[in-house]
């Protein structure tokens, strides 16, 4: 470890002494760039968002909760036909670790010029060129304790324009589970410094950036799903430079703890709403400045291996921006997602049933001289007498004598009939 270190001190040396070096803010920064749909609704705080393959560069600890394969695509166009297309695959590398590759494009075409010392072509007629900058990365992260992961990217950049460049950075993370639902990660980004070398000579670099992001879940059985909070903070170390000019020229240079509030209204974050069925809902804030940087968008899960996300984001300056980005899993399209993965666990859902009130005990006591009533029915009508045939019950008919209106009933011998009245008894 030390020779490397000494190694790589020597190296770097050595090419600042070969070219003129400038110390420069956001050297390559095009790896910065929110490349993922879903993180860039989320107000690109892509470092607190789990499962966003296209934010390997600013997330590489994701990688070791990789279950299956994944290859992912996205697509943004900017202002004056400028795209941004990027590429990545993830591949697990068994339990708790994974591997991950990206490539991407940003750069404008058919751009007219004139060379130097040519008339004004008419018309149409003008000749054109494209400007990009290309970049390669290759992406590792490591569960090194049940609640610590790892993780480490490497990144080049090919940088064509009026004159050729290349450059590199090399990032470390780490995020810690505090609690069940609770994330808190680290990046520290170039370490290695982020540093470009250009054809005419010139040398350019960035000093390391610090940065921590925090993200909590909280499912909501009612719902039928969870809600996800993600943050992301500023710099640490020194104030970056931002897309969006917000800080005034006094605050610029300032590190959080000169100016603490500051640094809180650089930050971004952003709330997702997953429902179990697949829908996700989301809205954030690339920067706590201004309700001007809104973002807004939404995912959808089609049968498990096909993540399609948008995004929407604003700016206060220039016109908006829409992203679009498709994810898909080779192997669950062909299989079905392995037993204790997350993406074979059920849909989390909830029969709702009425409590039983406190005062059922009245129905209860309405209920029970009915169900009373009916096992007295059954018990008398098994200890009733067996019912007479029907030659008995005439000849009881014949023996009875059916009593006079009025007057008391009274039963005499067969034959014999007594008539009361108020003269005489009359037999």
């Amino acid at each position: 470890m030390a020779f490397a270190k000494k190694y790589v001190g020597i190296a770097l040396i050595a090419v600042s002494g070969a070219f003129a070096a400038d110390r420069v803010v956001g050297a390559n920064a095009t790896l910065d760039i929110e490349p993922g749909a879903r993180s860039a609704a989320l107000g690109s705080a892509t470092m607190a968002v789990d499962g966003d393959y296209l934010g390997l560069m600013s997330n590489p600890y994701q990688l070791a909760n990789v279950n299956y394969a994944w290859a992912s695509f996205s697509h943004t166009e900017y202002y004056e036909d400028t795209k941004y297309d990027f590429a990545s695959a993830v591949i697990p590398l068994g339990a708790g670790q994974g591997l991950g590759v990206s490539f991407s494009r940003f750069g404008a075409d058919d751009i007219p010029y004139i060379k130097e010392g040519e008339p004004l072509p008419e018309g149409s007629d003008y000749n054109t060129l494209s400007i990009a900058d290309y970049v390669f990365s290759v992406t590792f992260g490591r569960k090194l304790t049940d609640r610590l992961e790892l993780g480490v990217g490497f990144h080049g950049l090919y940088r064509d324009m009026d004159q050729t460049g290349w450059g590199f950075r090399g990032d470390a993370g780490l995020r810690f589970r505090a609690v069940d639902q609770l994330y808190l990660s680290t990046l520290l980004k170039g370490w290695t410094s982020s540093a470009t070398s250009w054809e005419s000579g010139e040398f350019e670099y960035s000093s390391p950036e610090l940065y921590v992001a925090a993200s909590y879940g909280l499912p909501v059985s009612y719902l039928y799903g969870k809600l996800n909070l993600y943050w992301q903070g500023a710099e640490l170390l020194h104030r970056e430079a931002r897309d969006m000019d917000f800080e005034t020229d006094e605050s610029r240079g300032k590190r959080v703890w000169e100016n603490p509030l500051d640094w809180l209204s650089g930050g971004r974050g952003g709330i997702e709403y997953t429902f179990d069925f697949g829908l996700s809902l989301r809205v954030g804030l690339s920067s706590f400045t201004t309700l001007q940087s809104v973002t807004a968008g939404a995912g959808l899960v089609i049968a498990k291996f096909v993540k399609v996300d948008y995004a929407f984001e604003s700016h206060p300056v220039l016109s908006p921006v829409h992203r679009v980005s498709v994810s898909i899993s080779p192997y669950l399209f062909g299989h079905a997602p392995k037993p204790g993965t997350p993406e074979a666990a059920p849909a989390r859902s909830k029969i709702l049933t009425e409590e039983k009130d406190e005062d059922s005990s009245y129905e209860d006591m309405e209920r029970e001289p009915y169900e009373e009533s009916d096992a007295t029915k059954k018990a008398a009508e098994q200890s009733a007498p067996a019912p007479k045939s029907t030659q008995e019950q005439t000849e009881s008919e014949a023996h009875s004598v059916s009593p006079v209106e009025g007057s008391p009933a009274t039963s005499t011998p067969a034959g014999n009939a007594v008539i009361e009245t108020d003269d005489e008894v009359l037999e």
